[in-house]
């Protein structure tokens, strides 16, 4: 999986590349528990606190471009550095920014992180491509988003611990600051680590000739390639349906999970993390933010892993097109408001979202060569649709019920089952099997 044709094993680059992985989905994991807790301290709408997303993509908007651009100037491992320093300035900004408790101030830093999260991203993903043969690309750059799978774990049980207090949002908002300003320390020391760290910048084969002139004098256009114009959809509607879903998982717990006995609510799982209301016992924000951080995260995480090996056998579309054909149904039955069984749906449909980011990046960006860094920032831009679509659902939540908003991802992932099913076409192969012979 890590040999190249020249016998060159780039298992450790590999390794230490993932760890960025890892530090991206701790943050994405503390974004998505953060926006309840504004909700309760400066009593917001749903609606209105979905600016917290809008500013972390917002981050990816303004970055994505510039981040590719960066990584054709200085390399992946320049690119890397350059990312993590500018984190590290938003980790450390909560410091003041705590000072002043105002909701701009926070919303500034999460945008500085994901800024910075972007720029690794925008290297990271094509770069775990190229770390050996062709045909192991998908699987890669699966099991490398495993450890973003871990972060999604840490992120909301670290947002949990620290943006919520028995005591108050008042209380918490103090204390806010603390596990960004432990990021920013470490991830000091990534830097340093790959600033000394051996990077070699590795390119794919140029399937399309994009590098190539043409008779009028001029390169190919990537956008003249549909496989890579679908990815970027693609990836803008799944950012949108991943960031809806997570965003506003506690306020679909909260409010539409069915109430629970007395014994659940005082054993070990939800002890301190249920309230007393009418007579029954129902998951406070504690709880739910506990069931995304041990149940939903584990699943994203399992997902992920289990789809990199199923990706061994069968072709990367064909799963992506299935995964999301599960994930309608899924969203489906939310909608029905089916009680429990709802609430599992939404649980399956994390297991299911969590192929989707690497699949679709390694989808649109195959076959490009050189130019898969230049691509690799448009995909990244696409993120962006997780700052626009998820205020959607927050208006249905409001208008509606949660239930119904449910039917905002369930758009965007009729739209992925179509590129997934329909990418050999759309890229003028058959033959990207990204992990085995034409066998399945």
């Amino acid at each position: 999986m890590f040999k190249t044709d020249d016998g060159k094993n780039y298992f450790f680059t590999f390794v230490i590349v993932s760890t960025l992985f890892l530090l991206w989905g701790t943050c994405n994991g503390m974004i998505d528990v953060m926006d309840k807790h504004f909700q309760d301290y400066l009593h917001l709408s749903k609606a209105q606190s979905a600016w917290v997303q809008f500013a972390h993509y917002l981050g990816y908007l303004l970055m994505s471009l510039p981040a590719s651009w960066l990584a054709r100037k200085v390399g992946y491992k320049g690119g890397i550095i350059a990312g993590l320093l500018l984190v590290s300035l938003g980790g450390f900004w909560f410091i003041p920014a705590s000072q002043i408790s105002a909701f701009w101030a926070f919303l500034l830093g999460v945008c500085l992180i994901a800024m910075g999260l972007t720029v690794l991203e925008t290297v990271a993903n094509p770069y775990t491509t190229v770390l050996g043969p062709k045909k192991y690309a998908a699987t890669r750059i699966n099991f490398a988003q495993s450890f973003n799978g871990v972060g999604w774990i840490l992120g909301p049980i670290i947002g949990g611990a620290f943006f919520y207090s028995t005591e108050g949002a008042a209380v918490a908002q103090g204390q806010l600051y603390i596990p960004y300003m432990i990021v920013a320390i470490i991830v000091l020391v990534m830097a340093i680590v790959f600033y000394f760290a051996h990077m070699p910048d590795l390119n794919t084969e140029d399937e399309y000739h994009l590098s190539d002139i043409t008779p009028a004098g001029q390169k190919r256009s990537l956008w003249s390639h549909p496989h890579f114009t679908g990815a970027v959809a693609a990836q803008f509607l799944y950012v949108a349906a991943q960031a809806g879903i997570f965003s506003f998982f506690i306020n679909y717990i909260i409010e539409e999970l069915p109430s629970i006995s007395q014994p659940l609510a005082d054993g070990w799982f939800f002890k301190g993390r249920a309230m007393l209301r009418d007579g029954n016992y129902f998951v406070n924000e504690r709880g739910a933010t506990f069931l995304l951080g041990t149940v939903g995260f584990p699943l994203f995480l399992i997902g992920r892993a289990t789809g990199a090996v199923l990706m061994r056998k069968f072709k990367a579309h064909r799963v992506l097109g299935l995964y999301s054909v599960v994930n309608v149904v899924m969203c489906g039955l939310v909608v029905l408001r089916l009680g429990w069984l709802s609430v599992a749906a939404v649980l399956l449909s994390v297991l299911c979202m969590s192929i989707m980011c690497p699949t679709i990046f390694t989808l649109g960006i195959s076959g490009l060569g050189v130019q898969a860094k230049k691509a690799s920032g448009y995909i990244v831009m696409a993120i962006i649709g997780g700052a626009i679509m998820p205020k959607l659902m927050g208006y249905l939540g409001d208008t509606y019920n949660m239930s119904v908003g449910f039917l905002m991802p369930m758009g965007c992932f009729v739209f992925i089952a179509l590129y997934g099913y329909s990418w050999p076409r759309l890229s003028h192969t058959d033959d990207f099997v990204p992990l085995s012979a034409k066998n399945d």
